[in-house]
Order: structure tokens, then sequence, then C-alpha cells
């Protein structure tokens, strides 16, 4: 289990002045999606604290409406790491109540505080949450994932996803092109899952990715027929995006952070898992759930295999393993009444 390094023992005890919390997440969006349960039990903790959140550009917009938010500190990476050396210029002139590092950076070291806690090693098949968890020695009841919206997201959101039929919300990019299941599979489950027999008649399709990802989803994006099409795809940042979702009512997508948002949004999600672990990063909810390739995660890379040049490893999902998965997760939300 991942060991927590920090100089406070045991739950933090609660103060009444107020803390100023530096925290320190991923570069990776998904990744710094499922910290955010633990940057949610800080603000739980210390009402009224103070937060600076550092993390990657990619990830920023998550963080814009975090109570209490003093600064969002972008890491873009620079030659030398010299973008650690910026991050200390920024906030050593200060003594911070707490840090909390999930990069193990230097800055655990350098940076006068209080209480300061750090990622230990990892116990492989760990779930990622469970192992930023044992920071606080939560790994048996880890925060789950949390994020925060705007009253004027939630209406813009609102306004996209629009009145009218159900929505089936798709992810069909990820970070590198391994991961990603083919548009034809994806267009052949949506027909299944729509269909009069489907778990949502007629539904409308909500398409969500970057608008560096379109090229890759535009196939699918021409397949929904017009009347059921809502393109997403390019027109929201990450928060948008997580409000969108909410108003979503099933999700199915690669493995990726737009998988993570769905999941925190509480709506069904089904992750598509083949060339990454399942075990460390399926979704995150009750109503979560993964379906896997034939060919399991130890066997599935080739000899030599290059992920910045590969084609897809996704082929041995069939569409019908994922429409089985499907029909069971909504099953399963549907008999639980909520």
């Amino acid at each position: 289990m991942a060991r927590a390094e920090h100089f406070a023992t045991g739950a933090m005890a609660r103060i009444t002045t107020t803390m100023r919390i530096l925290f320190i997440t991923s570069t990776r969006v998904g990744d710094a999606i499922l910290s955010t349960g633990l940057l949610n039990h800080l603000i739980e903790e210390h009402p009224g604290a103070r937060i600076t959140v550092a993390c990657g550009g990619a990830a920023a917009s998550l963080f814009e409406a975090v109570p209490g938010l003093e600064r969002i500190v972008v890491l873009d990476k620079m030659l030398l790491s010299l973008h650690w050396l910026r991050l200390w210029t920024l906030c050593v002139g200060r003594i911070w109540d707490a840090v909390v590092d999930l990069r193990n950076s230097s800055m655990y070291y350098v940076l006068p505080a209080r209480k300061r806690w750090r990622i230990g090693r990892t116990q492989a098949g760990l779930h990622r949450i469970k192992q930023l968890a044992s920071i606080f020695d939560l790994a048996d009841q880890p925060p789950s994932p949390k994020l925060w919206l705007s009253d004027d997201i939630k209406a813009r959101a609102r306004s996209l996803i629009g009145d009218g039929a159900p929505v089936i919300a798709v992810g069909p990019t990820a970070n590198w092109r391994a991961k990603t299941w083919r548009a034809e599979h994806f267009v052949n489950l949506i027909e299944r899952l729509t269909a009069s027999d489907g778990i949502i008649p007629g539904g409308r399709v909500a398409i969500f990715g970057r608008d560096d990802e379109r090229p890759g989803a535009l196939n699918l994006i021409d397949a929904v027929p017009r009347e059921r099409r809502i393109d997403l795809v390019g027109h929201l940042d990450l928060l948008e995006a997580f409000a969108c979702l909410k108003w979503c009512d099933f999700y199915i997508g690669n493995d990726s952070g737009l998988m993570h948002l769905a999941a925190v949004s509480g709506i069904p999600t089904l992750g598509l898992f083949g060339p990454s672990p399942k075990e460390l990063y399926a979704p995150w909810g009750e109503y979560c759930d993964v379906v896997s390739t034939s060919i399991p995660y130890e066997e599935i890379f080739p000899e030599n295999f290059d992920h910045r040049g590969s084609d897809t490893l996704m082929d041995s999902l069939s569409v019908e393993s994922a429409e089985q998965a499907a029909r069971d997760l909504w099953r399963r939300k549907q008999e639980s009444g909520s």
C-alpha cells in the first residue's frame, strides 16, 4: 500500500485560524480528477482555508471553482525542470500551513510548511484513489473525487444539452491512439443502445472531446443523425464538459480523463479498457463499470510498441461485449431506484 510520508500523525486536527494550503497535483487530467477527493477532504476538514493549486495546464480549469481558491499555478514543463524553480519562487514567501505534494517533487522539502504530505511508494494493483487516500490514512474509506461548478457554467451546460429525449454521452477519444476503440464500433454500439429495444430508445447522443481530437471523432459525429446529435467536440473546457455530463443519462468511452469526469458527475459510466490497467484507473463510483479487450493487459502490447505511432490495440473488444456491459450497468442503476 502507498505509504503516507508526513510530519503529522493520523487525522489532521481542526483549527480555527485561516489556513493556507498548497495542493500540488498531476499534469495529466485523469490523475488530477482522481486527486480532487483529497482536496475536498482538506476543504471539509478546514473550512475557510485558502487554497493554492499547482497543476499542469491541461488540468488547470478543473480547479477554477474550488471553494476558497486563492491561486492556480500552472506547471508548464520547462527545460532543466525550471518549472519547479518557478513554483518555489511563487510560493517561498510564506510559511504554508499544509503542503500536499502528489508529484513527489522537491517542493516537499524546500517550501516552509507546518505540515506536509506526499505520496509514497505504491502497491501494484491498488486503485489510484486508494493510493492517494493512504496519504491521510484513508485507504479503507477513500474520499471520492469531487468537482465544483459556478452557476454560470451550470446554466451554460443546461442550454447546450437542452430539452428532449434522454442522452447517451460518448467519449470516443483518448490521449493516445492505442487506447481508442474504433469509430465504427462506437457507431454500431450507439445504434444498438438507442434502438427500440435498447437501454435508451430514441436517445440523443452527446459527443465529447477536445478540439485537437476532432479529426478522430468526425466519423462518429457524421454517423449520428443531426436531430439526435449534440456535437460538443472542441467546444468545452473541462468544467463545462463536467457540467454537461451531469445532464446526460449514461456515458460510454475510452479510458481517459473524460471518463473520470463522467464518473464524478454521478451518471452510469462504462469505461472501455485494453492497453491500460483497469485495476488502477477504472472509473470510480457506485454506478461505474469497465469492459475490457479479450486480450488481457499483460499480453496486449506488441513487440517494440511505441504509443506515439501505434494504431488501436482495442480491436479484441467486441461490440457485443460492450453492449452487454452497458445493459448490465443500466439495469443495475434502474433496479436501484435512484
